[in-house]
This record gives structure tokens, sequence and C-alpha cells, in this order.
């Protein structure tokens, strides 16, 4: 018989072994491809409507494990941020971007044009892979897209264009589905409000965008916990990306490194920026992995990512942000996140929650 000195120690020996597995994971989730950077609708076969896995199966105790390692990781940074540290780290990337901040407008619009005119080129596709039109209206607004792309004063046009096949897309696909990339309306934003010289109630439209694209991340990370499923396909083709861990522990993994440094995306300056920085790794290094496709279809959030490590904004002296509130918004905006997505998908396809 174990005494309870034994059995206590042998529980801590496993919790400790399992909390370091979770970390390792996390960080080379962070450093990795991995299907965190493929979008898994452009590769694989999936039904939006159908029944995704249950919150009583995605709330798990790997999934909570893992929720507080990436809160220590999110915690830490706030905290550096505060320090001498986090001041020279910040004045070491506004040296390495000066270049690229100061031309932020140019990379945004070269980089959407070299986004529509691939579209247009391989002809039926709306905004992305999967959502494929014969509409004979979708290559002539890439056309005007592209065109007005060219003038700062006509960027407003390019940004109506870019709501219209949006909105074309709602109508083909669904709101649920599209809900994957509202990254594309904050873009659109970003280019009418840049177009106009306005700001967007007081809000900088480079805070438009990466807003939009935080929240497109964040969705996106549910669906790896709802539909783990679907990149399993994946895994056979490119085995090495799991790093060997159990395919449905590591959708859990990379769903949590995504919404994360999607998060982040949405606190103080340095976080924000180190963040976009991994994430704009995993994106380009996703598309040595899986192509073209993968490089054409992210180029746009790729950009912006780019984007956001320009920006050399400080914190402002009446930010509230402080670092004790990271972990408790992060949480908030986990349990909204999953709550709508839930709630949503249950109303509109009439499936079950838990």
């Amino acid at each position: 018989m174990m005494t309870y000195c034994e059995r206590l120690g042998s529980a801590l020996h496993r919790s400790s072994s399992m909390f370091f597995r979770f970390a390792l994971v996390v960080l080379f989730g962070a450093i990795g491809t991995g299907t965190a950077s493929a979008h898994v609708k452009w590769f694989c076969a999936y039904n939006v409507a159908g029944q995704p896995e249950g919150l009583e199966n995605v709330l798990c105790q790997d999934f909570e494990i893992l929720v507080f390692v990436a809160l220590v990781w999110l915690f830490a940074g706030c905290l550096i941020e505060r320090t001498s540290v986090g001041d020279a780290m910040l004045r070491s990337m506004d040296r390495v971007t000066s270049g690229l901040q100061a031309n932020t407008e140019l990379l945004v619009r070269a980089t959407v044009f070299f986004f529509f005119v691939s579209l247009w080129a391989i002809g039926g596709i709306i905004l992305t892979p999967e959502l494929k039109s014969t509409s004979a209206l979708i290559g002539p607004i890439q056309l005007v897209i592209i065109g007005c792309l060219l003038s700062r004063r006509t960027l407003p046009i390019s940004a109506l264009g870019i709501a219209t096949l949006f909105g074309i897309a709602i109508h083909d696909y669904g709101i649920f589905h599209l809900a994957d990339y509202p990254i594309f309306l904050g873009i659109a934003a970003y280019l009418a409000l840049t177009g106009l010289q306005k700001k967007f109630f007081g809000i900088e439209p480079i805070d438009v965008m990466r807003y939009a694209t935080a929240v497109t991340l964040m969705w996106a990370s549910v669906e790896k916990w709802a539909y783990p499923q679907w990149s399993f396909p994946i895994f056979v083709t490119h085995p090495g990306i799991t790093f060997g861990f159990d395919p449905d522990f590591y959708m859990r993994a990379a769903g949590v490194v995504e919404f994360t440094l999607a998060f982040a995306l949405l606190w103080t300056p340095l976080v924000r920026r180190c963040a976009a920085a991994i994430l704009a790794g995993m994106f380009i290094a996703a598309c040595f992995e899986f192509g073209k496709i993968d490089l054409i279809g992210h180029s746009g959030i790729i950009a912006v990512l780019f984007a956001i490590i320009a920006d050399n904004r400080r914190v402002a002296e009446n930010d509230r942000r402080v670092p004790m509130l990271a972990p408790a918004t992060f949480c908030v905006a986990l349990a909204t996140t999953l709550f709508v997505y839930y709630v949503g998908h249950a109303y509109l396809f009439s499936t079950t929650i838990l």
C-alpha cells in the first residue's frame, strides 16, 4: 500500500509533468507552422452546419491547463512591458521597423492590390479559396478595387468594393461562415478612412484593422476546438506539424495559442507587437508548408500583422490596461467568444451546445 505522502508525491509529479508538456506545446505552437496558420476550409472537407464538439468535451482538463499556461505567458509579457527591458525592446523594434512604419499605407495597398489581382487572375473566387461564385459581377468588382487602389483619393471606392464582395459572400454562404473573415471589413475600413483622412469615432484606421484581425483569429481558434476533425487529413499529409502529439490534444493547443496571440493584438504596444511578430512568422512559415494558395489567401493578414509590428505608438497616460487586468479580460473574451459561437450556431443550425 502506498502511503499518503507517496500518493501525494506521485500526483504532484504527474501534474508537474503535464504542466511542462502543455507549456512546451504552447511554446512550440508559437514558433511552429501548425494548423493555426493554415485555414482548414481551403484544404479539407468541412460542414459549417455540422454538429460541433460539445462544450463539455471542449472545456476539459487539458483545455483548462492550456489556458492557465497561456495566461502565465500573457501576464509575464504585460509585466515585462512596464520594465526597462520592455522599453528597450520597444525602442529596438522601432529602429528595425522605422522604414516599414513610414510606409504602412503603401504596404497595405500593395498587398491588397496583389491579393485581388491574384483572385481576378484565378477567377471564380469571391474573397477566399472556398468562397466560389459563377457570378459575372465578381471579376468587374475586383478590377474596380484594383484600379482604385492606385490613388489615395479613390481608396474609399476600393473599400466599397470589398464590402460589396463581403455582402455577396454572406448572401451565398451565410453570416456564420463569413464570421471567419471580419478582417476584410477591417481592411476596407482602413482603406476608406485613410482615403478620407478620417478617424472612426476617434479610433485610428490601423486600430480598426487591428481589432478586426484580432476578432477574426479569436473566432477561428474556436473552430479548432469545435471541429478538430476537419484538420485531421492535414496531419496525414503534413505529419510534422503536430510535433508528435495526439491530434485532438494538438488542436486544443493550436486553438489556445491562436486565441492568446489574437487577444494580445488588443492589448498594449509591446504585447501586441510581439504577438503580431509571432503570428506573422507562423503565417509566413505556413506559406512554405502549404503553398501558393496559403500565400495568396493570407497575404492580407500578413500585411496587417506587419503594420501592427511597425506601429510605434506608446501607452497613453490614461490607459488603464494594467497587467492584472489582462488575465481577467482574456477570460471574459474567451467566454464571450465561445458563447457567441456555440449559441449562434445552435440558433442558426439547430445544433446542441453540450
